[in-house]
């Protein structure tokens, strides 16, 4: 396994954003998978800092988020399309038609599932995908369960998740909300994964995801199996791995 661990989160932030745009100076054509919410905001923010300070052409890169909110509006300031397009899409300047999103609403979910993993198949899949992770070890909204050879789908979302999305749109219980996602599968089938997580509230599900079995139980353990995949952490999501960091990690 190729872990880095960062001294703090403000290097934590500056790796991660240099992943992001690393692999579109080494890669023009790259297709790259983003995910949503507090660990990625502020690398987003460097990565278009970055770009800001030393633009360059974007023509051909592909972005996606690796899930999206189903049933609310495009507009809903949570929504994975309004985040990415404000956080990075936008000031990178990268178009509508290479910015692949699946809708937030539709009368069938299952089609647009399939449209949304063959769109990424046409491009020539997944060359990058950064992932966040859950605090019960989900992988996009890959909940525990989730059987690891499951592709593109609508899956529940986490209940504390649902109970603030609600509470933030006042959408009723009578009322399906749920997450359009990359399956584990097809998660597996990019190329390079960078694997985010930070903070000291990370850490027990980290030391279950890299020193517990590979368990549906822990979707995020799936990875311990991915030929290139980077464990990227701060020092508070990486307190409490038992082997020596020298030995599991590369300390920056």
């Amino acid at each position: 396994m190729n872990i880095t661990i960062a001294k703090n989160e403000s290097e934590f932030d500056r790796i991660a954003a240099w992943r992001i745009i690393g692999e579109m100076i080494s890669n023009p054509h790259a297709v790259i998978g983003l995910s949503t919410g507090q660990t990625t905001k502020k690398m987003h923010a460097i990565a278009a800092h970055i770009f800001r300070l030393y633009p360059f052409d974007v023509t051909n890169i592909t972005l996606f988020n690796v899930d999206e909110l189903t049933n609310l509006p495009r507009e809903y300031k949570g929504s994975c399309y309004t985040m990415i397009k404000e956080q990075i899409a936008g000031p990178l300047g990268i178009g509508e038609d290479n910015f692949i999103m699946p809708p937030t609403q539709s009368d069938d979910f299952e089609r647009e599932s399939a449209l949304f993993q063959k769109a990424l198949e046409d491009r020539g899949g997944i060359d990058l995908q950064i992932l966040g992770l859950g605090a019960n070890g989900h992988i996009g909204i890959n909940q525990p369960g989730t059987p690891f050879e499951s592709r593109t789908w609508v899956s529940p979302m986490d209940p504390d998740f649902e109970k603030r999305v609600r509470e933030e749109t006042q959408t009723p219980p009578e009322h399906s909300l749920g997450g359009l996602t990359l399956g584990i599968k097809d998660i597996m089938h990019a190329r390079k994964i960078v694997l985010v997580a930070k903070g000291v509230h990370k850490a027990e599900i980290v030391k279950k995801m890299l020193e517990g079995p590979v368990s549906t139980d822990i979707p995020a353990s799936v990875l311990q199996l991915h030929p290139n995949c980077e464990f990227l952490l701060d020092a508070e999501a990486a307190s409490l791995l038992s082997l020596p960091v020298h030995k599991k990690s590369h300390l920056l």
